[in-house]
C-alpha cells in the first residue's frame, strides 16, 4: 500500500527516507490543511534529514500556504530530531506535551483544540508508547492520527518511559473515541492508514492481553528474567528489534506484579 502521499482531504503524508526495524517504511509527516486555506499544520516533521524536511516545507509554499504550527506525537528522535530546524524553515512555533520539546509554542495540553484557520485539531493524552504520547483527532475528515500508539503495521512498543497500564487505557479510550466520532481512519505515525480502526484498536487490544497470559505462563513454567521470558514468548524475534521486545517484556513484568498475577519481586525495575 502507497504510503508517502497518501491521506484523506485534508490530511496528506510525506514519508521520510528512513526506515529501519523500529520506524517500518520510515516516518510519517502529516500536513493537515482546510481545503483552499492558507494556514497548515503540520504533524511530526520528524528527524534530522534536511532534504525531507525541507521538501516538506517547500511543498507548503508551493501550495500557497504556510505552516501555523508543527505538533510532535512524542519525544522520540525520528519523530521531533528536525523540529528545531523545520522551525528555522517556516517561522512556525513547534508544540509538543513535553515543554523540553517545544521550539518557541507553548506545551500541548489534553484536551486542547489546536486551530489553523477553519481546521480543528483536538489533542488526545495516549500515554504508554512513551510517558508523553499524544494522538490527534480531526473530526472534520473523521480521523485520529495516532502517532506510535497504533501503527500501520505491525505493534508498538511499550518503552521503559512508558506504561502498560496507562497504554492500555489508551487503547480504551482510542476505541471509544473512535466509535463515538464514528472514525473511519486511523493515521498513524509509521506504515500505511488504517482504514478499519475498530478492528485495528481491537486487535491491538486482543495482542496485548494475549502477551501477558503468555508472561504469566513464561513465569509459571519458572522463566524469571526479561531475557528468559523473551527467548520464550518472542522466540523468533528479528535480533534488531529485541531491545524493543525487552523493553515491553519489563512493561508486562511491572504491569502483572502490580495487579497480583506473579511475584512482586519480578515487577520491580531491573
Amino acid at each position: 500500500m502507497r504510503i508517502d502521499g497518501s491521506g484523506t482531504l485534508r490530511a496528506s503524508c510525506a514519508l521520510c527516507p528512513n526506515p529501519g526495524p523500529m520506524t517500518l517504511d520510515g516516518t510519517n509527516t502529516w500536513t493537515l490543511r482546510e481545503p483552499g486555506a492558507r494556514s497548515v499544520i503540520v504533524v511530526d516533521p520528524g528527524p534530522n534529514d534536511e532534504r525531507h524536511l525541507e521538501r516538506v516545507a517547500r511543498t507548503v509554499q508551493e501550495q500557497g500556504a504556510q505552516v501555523a504550527v508543527a505538533l510532535l506525537s512524542h519525544h522520540h528522535d525520528d519523530h521531533t530530531g528536525g523540529a528545531r530546524y523545520f522551525a528555522e524553515l517556516t517561522g512556525a512555533p513547534v508544540r509538543a506535551l513535553d515543554p523540553d520539546f517545544c521550539v518557541g509554542g507553548s506545551p500541548l495540553r489534553d484536551g486542547e483544540t489546536v486551530r489553523a484557520d477553519a481546521l480543528e485539531v483536538r489533542v488526545v493524552a495516549t500515554p504508554g508508547h512513551t510517558k508523553d504520547s499524544l494522538s490527534f483527532h480531526m473530526p472534520s475528515d473523521e480521523v485520529i492520527l495516532t502517532g506510535d500508539t497504533v501503527l500501520g503495521r505491525g505493534t508498538a512498543v511499550i518503552t521503559d518511559d512508558g506504561g502498560l497500564a496507562d497504554y492500555l487505557d489508551s487503547l480504551y479510550q482510542l476505541r471509544d473515541l473512535a466509535h463515538s466520532a464514528d472514525v473511519r481512519a486511523l493515521l498513524p505515525g509509521h506504515g500505511p492508514i488504517c482504514t478499519e480502526p475498530m478492528l485495528k484498536l481491537n486487535e491491538y487490544i486482543s495482542h496485548r492481553e494475549d502477551r501477558l497470559a503468555q508472561v504469566i505462563d513464561a513465569v509459571t513454567a519458572g522463566d524469571r528474567t526479561p531475557e528468559e521470558i523473551v527467548a520464550r514468548v518472542y522466540a523468533d524475534i528479528d535480533p534488531a528489534v529485541r531491545p524493543a521486545a525487552l523493553s515491553s517484556v519489563r512493561a508486562q513484568l511491572r504491569y502483572l506484579a502490580k495487579r497480583g498475577d506473579i511475584p512482586v519481586e519480578l515487577g520491580e525495575e531491573i
